[in-house]
């Protein structure tokens, strides 16, 4: 299993389960079932929801909501990145669900591949697809260093709300956010335990035999690439070095990492925040909670992500498709499926988790991190081989 098959870990049955916060009258009084003259039907709250404990009580979400956007209607071709446990394209099935004249036509691969087959498809004027969905900024920052976008419009990276997920020129806009976090056994720890930066963990009595990560995983190999564009190469081979002398313990995956937490086994961990908001939903009563590092690599945030692919004869459609992608349903649905961060105001992380812009992640260019050979030789070279 790796990030690009789960990344947010939630199975496909889950993408159309109804939230148990409210009943079906009053969610129709929230967004209710829309209808036009054309046969368009918008689903209730209630079908973008997710289930479980984190989710009951949500209020209905702010922001634009589908019925104001333009219908959408034509071909689309997309190109999209990643697995997220089936959840991004369920959200596509709905949209063609809800618009019988929408038809997507989809290609499934790796964010990196995609994003190295369509800056190939630009360069020689064949493009194939109309929209890149991917998994990280990286990737998105890849395809606009080779001038292979065209802008998306100002409506679409205007309901963005913060400027650090958007690319330069409009190349990209983000639709959906994941922070590193520490989660931690709150019977072992508490959060002022937690050191705010990630170079003080190997010298913190507290963390020695302790500790928990997942080295295979995309989301770690991103979080090393930035403490080496932070702090350098040879900080970041000694801090991996002493991390795995002070007996940190290798996991397949992230969210065997915030199981272990929870189950005691280990009192703290590296991983990114929506594996313990999983182990949350399903037991209520686990031990686990949160911390957040400081203005570190193990602040980061990263982003999935839309872009318009270069060469594309449907760029009306693309800005349609991404603002529907920003609607206050499709980023309910996000947050309370997925667990991922809104990326619009107006819809609330799930959970009590700190809001996106209470978080502190570090000054980097998310594009940088699609640089990953060196990670990986570092890696090797500290014997942290992913």
């Amino acid at each position: 299993m790796n990030d690009e098959q789960d990344d947010q870990g939630v199975s496909r049955r889950r993408a159309l389960q109804v939230g148990s916060a409210f009943g079906a009258a009053s969610l129709a009084g929230c967004l209710g079932i829309f209808g036009d003259d054309e046969g368009t039907n918008i689903p209730s709250l209630a079908e973008f929801r997710g289930s479980g404990s984190l989710v009951d009580g949500r209020p209905a979400p702010g922001g634009t909501s589908i019925e104001e956007l333009p219908d959408l209607s034509g071909e689309l071709a997309l190109y999209i990145g990643g697995g997220e446990g089936g959840i991004y394209y369920e959200f596509v099935e709905m949209l063609q669900e809800i618009y019988p004249d929408f038809e997507v036509y989809p290609t499934d691969n790796n964010s990196a591949s995609l994003a190295q087959t369509i800056v190939e498809e630009a360069g020689s004027g064949a493009s194939q697809a109309d929209v890149f969905w991917s998994i990280d900024a990286s990737s998105l920052g890849f395809v606009a260093e080779n001038d292979a976008y065209e802008p998306l419009s100002d409506e679409v990276v205007d309901a963005v709300g913060n400027s650090q997920f958007v690319g330069d020129d409009n190349a990209w806009a983000g639709v959906a956010g994941r922070a590193r976090a520490v989660p931690y056994n709150t019977n072992q720890l508490s959060e002022s335990d937690v050191p705010n930066t990630v170079q003080d963990f190997p010298d913190t009595s507290a963390f020695q035999d302790s500790m928990g990560w997942a080295p295979t995983y995309g989301a770690f190999k991103s979080f090393v690439t930035a403490m080496r564009l932070l702090r350098g190469d040879d900080e970041t081979r000694n801090w991996l070095r002493s991390m795995q002398e002070s007996g940190t313990e290798r996991y397949s995956n992230e969210y065997a990492v915030s199981q272990a937490v929870a189950n005691g086994s280990q009192s703290a961990g590296f991983a990114n925040h929506y594996y313990a908001m999983r182990v949350k939903n399903k037991r209520p009563d686990a031990p686990i909670d949160l911390a957040f590092t400081e203005s570190d690599a193990g602040a980061l945030i990263n982003v999935a992500g839309a872009l318009k692919v270069k060469g594309t004869q449907r760029g009306d459609l693309v800005d349609d498709f991404a603002r529907h992608l920003l609607s206050s349903e499709a980023q309910e649905f996000f947050a309370t499926i997925s667990f991922a961060y809104p990326m619009i105001a107006g819809v609330e992380p799930v959970g009590g988790l700190p809001t996106i812009d209470e978080l502190s992640p570090p000054d980097i260019d998310l594009a940088e991190l699609a640089n990953i050979e060196p990670t990986l030789e570092l890696m090797d070279d500290a014997g942290v081989s992913g």
